[in-house]
Parts: structure tokens; sequence; C-alpha cells
């Protein structure tokens, strides 16, 4: 009997362990701990891991424009295309928020430019909604195809972003 309560908890030990790694991970992603993150990467801990909610590792670094931190865990395998279980892209949540050198990163990465995220909206869509006007000209560069689409001028005029409207205004007509 004590050799089985030995195992259970050596077992419960290397789950505390595992555990403890993994919120490790999340909260370096989050915070832009890119030493953190290459030690727990190179200790075992999936690059594409997943919180509850279905954000990777990825996400939240991107999300919260922590380019250093997402460089490496690009470069230690994180799918540049994980989405959450909302559907939302790395590449959308940056171009949600405007960050260029996220954008930049993600697309030279692998992301795809055109990848619509579960709601249907591109990243191009959320940067014209949100005005940001140097991620629709980095999607531009990078081959989005904005004659051929109409919601992020539309979007846009919906959201008041003025100059993402004469931006797309003036590539379109």
């Amino acid at each position: 009997m004590s050799n089985e309560n030995e195992d259970l908890t050596s077992d419960t030990t290397v789950e505390q362990r595992a555990l403890s790694m993994l919120h490790e991970a999340f909260a370096a992603a989050r915070a832009g701990d890119a030493t953190a993150l290459l030690r727990l990467l190179t200790r075992g801990v999936p690059a594409n891991v997943r919180t509850e909610k279905g954000d990777g590792l990825l996400m939240l670094a991107t999300y919260h424009g922590h380019e250093a931190a997402a460089r490496v865990l690009l470069e230690h395998g994180a799918d540049p295309a994980l989405a959450n279980d909302r559907g939302q892209t790395p590449l959308g949540g940056v171009a949600f928020k405007g960050d260029v050198a996220c954008a930049r990163l993600l697309l030279d990465h692998g992301a795809r430019v055109d990848t619509p995220m579960a709601d249907g909206k591109t990243p191009a869509t959320l940067a014209a909604m949100f005005d940001h006007v140097a991620i629709l000209e980095l999607l531009r560069e990078r081959g989005a195809n904005f004659a051929e689409q109409t919601a992020p001028l539309e979007l846009a005029r919906a959201m008041g972003a003025t100059r993402a409207v004469a931006w797309l205004e003036a590539r379109t007509a």
C-alpha cells in the first residue's frame, strides 16, 4: 500500500510541476518575458499550448505587443495561424490592436494575409474598422487584395474610421 501512495505522490508532484510550468509560460507570454519563454520551451513546454479559452502562447504574446517573446515562440514552432476558441488568429489580434511590428513578424513567419477568422472578418477588415492605416499598408504590401474586398471599406465607414475610409477609397476606386 505504501508503494501505491508513493507513486501517487510522485505522479501528483509531476502533474503539479507541469501545471506550474504551463501557468508560468502563459504569464511569461502575457508579460513578454522572452527569456522565461525560451527556458520553458527548452524544458518541454509545447509552443502551441493553449489556455482554457484556447489562446495560444503566440496569441497572448502578440496581443499584448511583445515582439521579442513572439519571435522566440515562432522560432520554436509556434503556429502563426493558430486560432483560439473564438476563431481569432494572432494576425487578426494585432490588426485589431494596430501593432505593425508584430503583424510583420507574423507575416514573415507564414501567417496568411487574407485568412478570415471564424466571424468572416479578415485582418484587413479589423485594421480598417479600427482605423489602423499602417496595418492596411503592410497587408497590401504582403498581397492583400482590397479591390475584391468590400467589407473593410463598409465596416470602416460604419465605425467612423475616417483615415481608413480615405485610404481604402483611394485604392479601390
